[in-house]
């Protein structure tokens, strides 16, 4: 599957986790919404036509089961080597009535360097994922590019000759490496369809949210020591990359 994951740039895991987990998950995912309303997902961004939570690390122990899942880290540890971190923990609800299409895009917009692979995402698929309901699409080996597809293609919106559907039932994951084009398709249903994304980078990248500033001191001091590794919120060096960027651009992350 490693092979699939290098050649392809994803790799789809039907069944990865329990019918269980699933119901806890959404049960929880729903809750926040109902919670923070308006505010869900301030933490890092808005996007039109869907529903976005942020920050989840710092919203249960029941995220741990999906951010520090030991063979998702070792599938993003092939990836990211020599070490890597936990950039985000978020999670998306393409909403009914075709709401939540996205244009082809690279994560971040940044490209692999003489390093390898920067970053890497894991869908985690809270709904079935069908061509109707907003699943992603991927155009398989575009990793392998070095480009961007906006720098690349006349209309990054549109459907690509090669791209993919990544469709799957509840409980499947998808491993990506986040260089491959992607994006979510519109919802065409009468229901939303929910995922959360845990999102990885390597060690000397700044994290996409910045967890030390963002998890509360609580949590922060339940957390054992192999998550607060993979959180680096005993990381000098992230320290320093995140306050860098958070400077640069003036956005909390």
């Amino acid at each position: 599957m490693v092979e699939q994951l290098e050649r392809e740039g994803f790799l789809v895991i039907p069944g990865f986790f329990s019918d269980s987990l699933c119901r806890n998950l959404i049960d929880r995912v729903e809750e926040l919404y109902a919670q923070e309303g308006e505010r869900a997902g301030a933490e890092f961004r808005g996007e039109p036509g869907t529903r976005r939570l942020a920050n989840l690390a710092d919203k249960g122990e029941i995220f741990r089961d999906v951010f520090a899942n030991a063979e998702i880290l070792g599938y993003i540890g092939h990836l990211l080597r020599p070490r890597f971190k936990l950039s985000s923990l978020n999670a998306r609800s393409a909403e009914p009535h075709e709401q939540g299409h996205q244009p082809l895009h690279v994560d971040q917009g940044l490209l692999p360097d003489a390093g390898g692979a920067v970053v890497a995402n894991v869908v985690w698929m809270l709904d079935d994922f069908t061509p109707e309901n907003g699943a992603m699409r991927a155009v398989p080996r575009t990793h392998l590019s070095g480009r961007r597809p906006q720098e690349t293609l006349a209309d990054p919106n549109a459907a690509h000759p090669d791209e993919v559907l990544v469709t799957g039932r509840a409980g499947t994951v998808c491993v990506m490496n986040s260089h491959l084009w992607h994006g979510g398709t519109a919802n065409r249903t009468t229901a939303p369809r929910r995922a959360i994304h845990s999102f990885y980078c390597r060690f000397d990248v700044a994290q996409q949210q910045y967890q030390k500033r963002l998890l509360r001191p609580e949590t922060q001091a339940a957390m054992p020591a192999p998550l607060r590794a993979l959180l680096a919120l005993d990381d000098p060096l992230n320290d320093r990359l995140c306050e860098q960027v958070t400077s640069q651009s003036g956005f909390l992350r």
